[in-house]
């Protein structure tokens, strides 16, 4: 067993035996307690650590920020030269910032653990002896697992038996194109996309069922070290690269401001130690520390609101995503549809009642291992209630369906027919079926598939298209017996009829479609099947039924064309998977954020390429990992619901980035302007840092804020530029006032250090209280509510700011001095003052949105 598991012994070249009995397992699967046993040993069935973090880890990942290390580097400095009030305020504050953040981002972590429990994948395992349906991560080696179509092969292993199993192996050789696996032995040097008997972690089952004796899981599997070579992360979001960036924006200012101020000082000749201390007060005011615990906080109460609503985020940086789409492709069945289909008739080619097309549509729907769809659910329902049986056939082979074929074949002996002698019955499109067949069946007798027979069978298959009606077309003819078939076989074939399915609008699609509309989404349907049911749904749902290109046309397209075509297309009919994925990067090129919702083998492609995959918790395996989110129910408005609030989620962070970093910045440009010009500090470095740390506390209630309509009917997307101008504008008017009540102290009040610095510590804390309420809505302040936890905890702090010089003995540990009653109104006057400021600001800075909102006519 240790051989085999090192990876010192080619497993893909043993016999299963040998391997069964090396692994000590069994073709009947592991005992329970076998697997428990393995799993302690080896480890979880993860490439990568998902774990959330323990809280003891969460909690030392507070002290990681380079702000607190340059905080606890002040508060070695206070220590070294005797300073323990100072020393100690300052640890202090590094410890109240830690804990808050920590109880926020230990929150959210317990709330995304709980979203990715509920989403794990599953397989299902033979455990004492029985199929038992189990996590994927508690896959061990020695397990046998059961493989069909739709799942994701969870651990490397070797194939102990297989029934048509084709596997698509992208994710590790590149070849787009499924391979055919089976049980048997290759050679020891065979590589990996030549190893036929084996099955690989991260590729997907295309069609078939396979039984699996896992080898290798985690880390040691082939994709595992795929991974550890690459070091791969996934790509960067756009609103994850947009706060990088403003990052760097912080740090560049923020070293301008520390550098300056000391050399400032230095000039002044003002002590060293306190200098040093005040740069350090000042980079730390200027950024805003709480920034990740926010994003964290904001983003995972998004997700809880998502839940609550019906939509899972796999991803948390999909909401931002999610927000910001504006095109949304879909299917049509379960989504635009009721997803309730229904087999209606079964008629030969000239359009009347027949059992004999309805007892072939069955024993090829009955008879097949591959993909499940509810196509063949609703024959084989139709036919049960009919009481057909297949007691009197014998299933001899199976040509799987596949998307670029779109045709299904069995392949049987029937009680009756010469024992010499097979039937092949295939169904499938109708177009598909026909590149098969050279003759069809009229009144009983085979008759040539001529120009005029297939003039009306296409007009017969267009009327039911009309009607709403989705066809499948039944062929047959009869073969000398041989042991097994292939795509060759599907020739010569004889038309014998269709097969009618109905699957009415849901009532409310169209309204889903104009609500989504109305928030800037245009819905695109993409659909396999023809253009004529197609077009019928759209014409009954709002949606321009001539806005229709196929896969045929789209493969004659280039991709310039199909760049300009696909923004005025609604409808794109009978593509096959490539030509999905295309149409997806078609309309990214063009500058939309695409969403992309599907839930088959043939979507899986297309939900990865696009902004924001989206899935069903019933999708096949494929499809539900390549999403970055999962709709509980298939319903467009559930979808509208998680577009609405991954908007409310985007503003919410954005409001704190904004008006934080403005306020800072205001302040520190204040300070930094004042320090040559004032024979004394215009803040102390604790003062700075209290300051800093209360402004922060209404801001972890920011997740929790109501967000303007405005908002949430508009896409959202992350403008750098008019984050870096808002902070310069709002800041600037803030330093305006600051300098305002400088001239004020000075010049009418005479102040000395202690009154100086306390004045200034209640309106720069007040101001920025302030602003929270008026720059969080870009409507006038008294017409937007703010959420009413951040309106009392804004209230709280701004009560406390007032108070705090009057409350011993913390007024003297961080230097304040009571304030006179004349100068305390002044400054409450000064502040409304500058709320009125900036309430004009507003107005003047967000004009030129408004103007280009209108021209636009949104």
């Amino acid at each position: 067993m240790q051989g085999v598991e090192s990876g010192k012994v080619y497993y893909w070249s043993r016999r299963a035996e040998d391997l069964l009995a090396e692994l000590g397992s069994r073709p009947e699967g592991l005992s329970t307690q076998d697997a428990a046993a393995r799993l302690l040993r080896h480890g979880p069935n993860t490439v990568e650590d998902q774990r959330q973090p323990t809280w003891p880890a969460l909690l030392m990942r507070q002290f990681e920020s380079p702000l607190v290390l340059i905080l606890v580097f002040g508060a070695g400095i206070s220590l070294w030269v005797r300073d323990w009030v100072d020393a100690a305020i300052i640890l202090t504050i590094i410890l109240g910032s830690a804990v808050l953040g920590f109880a926020q981002e230990f929150r959210a972590s317990v709330a995304i653990t709980a979203l990715r429990r509920r989403l794990a994948l599953t397989v299902e395992a033979l455990r004492d002896g029985r199929v038992t349906t189990i996590p994927a991560s508690d896959v061990v080696p020695g397990d046998v697992i059961r493989l069909a179509a739709g799942s994701m092969v969870p651990a490397d292993g070797v194939i102990l038996e297989a029934v048509d199993f084709l596997v698509t192996e992208a994710s590790l050789t590149g070849e787009s194109f499924p391979v055919e696996k089976r049980a048997g032995v290759v050679a020891e040097d065979a590589p990996l996309a030549h190893r036929l008997n084996s099955a690989f972690l991260g590729t997907s089952v295309r069609s078939g069922t396979a039984t699996v004796l896992v080898v290798k899981t985690g880390r040691e599997t082939e994709f595992g070290g795929v991974a550890r070579r690459l070091k791969a992360r996934p790509p960067e979001t756009q609103f994850a690269r947009g706060v990088r960036q403003f990052g760097y924006l912080l740090v560049r200012i923020m070293i301008v401001m520390v550098v300056f101020v000391l050399m400032v000082n230095h000039a002044l000749g003002r002590p060293a130690i306190e200098s040093l201390l005040y740069a350090v007060a000042l980079a730390v005011g200027i950024s805003p520390e709480l920034l990740p615990a926010i994003v964290s906080v904001t983003l995972s109460h998004g997700a809880r609101a998502l839940a609550r609503r019906g939509v899972i985020v796999r991803r948390l940086e999909a909401i931002e995503n999610l927000g910001s789409m504006d095109v949304l492709c879909t299917d049509k069945t379960g989504t635009l549809t009721e997803g309730v289909i229904n087999l209606v008739g079964a008629v030969d080619p000239v359009g009347a009642d027949s059992a004999s097309v309805r007892r072939l549509g069955w024993l090829n729907a009955a008879l097949e291992t591959g993909i499940p769809n509810p196509l063949d659910a609703a024959i084989v329902a139709s036919g049960r209630r009919d009481g057909l049986t297949i007691d009197d056939c014998t299933k001899i082979d199976e040509i799987p369906y596949d998307f670029m074929r779109k045709r299904l074949t069995i392949v049987l002996a029937q009680r009756g027919d010469e024992p010499d002698r097979h039937r092949i019955v295939t169904k499938g499109a109708y177009t598909r079926i026909l590149d098969v067949c050279t003759s069809v069946l009229i009144d009983g007798s085979e008759q040539p598939l001529d120009d005029a027979q297939r003039a009306r069978t296409d007009a017969y298959f267009r009327r039911c298209g009309e009607q709403g009606y989705r066809v499948l077309a039944v062929a047959t003819r009869q073969v000398r017996a041989r042991a097994s078939y292939a795509h060759d076989d599907e020739k010569s074939m004889c038309l014998v009829g269709f097969l009618l399915f109905s699957d009415p609008p849901k009532a409310d699609a169209g309204r889903a479609i104009r609500d989504l509309a109305r928030l800037g989404c245009r819905t695109k349907v993409i659909s396999g099947d023809n253009r004529y049911v197609t077009a019928h749904l759209a014409g009954g749902i709002g949606l321009d039924p001539a806005a229709l290109l196929t896969g045929e046309q789209i493969a004659r397209l280039s991709d310039e064309s199909l760049w300009h075509l696909a923004e005025r297309t609604d409808l794109f009919v009978e593509v096959d998977p490539q030509q999905k994925e295309r149409i997806v990067r078609a309309l990214q090129r063009t500058g939309h954020a695409v969403g992309y919702l599907g839930d088959g083998i043939n979507d899986a492609a297309a939900l990865h390429a696009a902004d924001v995959g989206i899935s069903v918790e019933g999708a096949v395996d494929v499809a539900r990992d390549s999403a970055d989110v999962v709709l509980l129910r298939r319903d467009l408005d559930v979808l509208r619901t998680g577009v609405e609030d991954g908007r409310r989620t985007f503003a919410n962070t954005l409001k704190y980035i904004s008006i934080t970093t403005s306020a800072n910045f205001g302040n520190m440009v204040s300070m930094a302007l004042a320090t040559p010009l004032l024979p004394f500090l215009p803040l102390a470095a604790k003062q700075i840092l209290l300051n800093n740390f209360l402004s922060d506390l209404p801001s972890m209630a920011i997740s929790t804020d109501r967000v303007d309509r405005d908002h949430i009917t508009h896409v959202q997307r992350w403008n750098i530029s008019e984050v870096r101008r808002f902070m310069i504008v709002f800041g600037l008017i803030s330093s305006l006032f600051d300098l305002l009540t400088f001239f004020v102290l000075l010049k009418f009040f005479d102040a000395d250090e202690a009154t100086f610095q306390t004045a200034w510590f209640v309106v720069s804390l007040l101001t920025e209280l302030a602003v929270l309420l008026v720059l969080r809505t870009e409507r006038p302040v008294l017409r937007s509510a703010p959420g009413g936890l951040l309106l009392w905890a804004t209230m709280g702090v701004a009560a406390i700011a007032v108070v705090l010089p009057y409350i011993e003995p913390l007024a003297s540990a961080f230097a304040f001095v009571p304030l006179p009653a004349p100068l305390l109104l002044l400054l409450l006057l000064i502040v409304l003052c500058y709320i009125v400021s900036t309430e004009i600001g507003k107005v003047l800075f967000f004009r030129p949105r408004r103007v280009r909102a209108a021209g636009t006519g949104r």
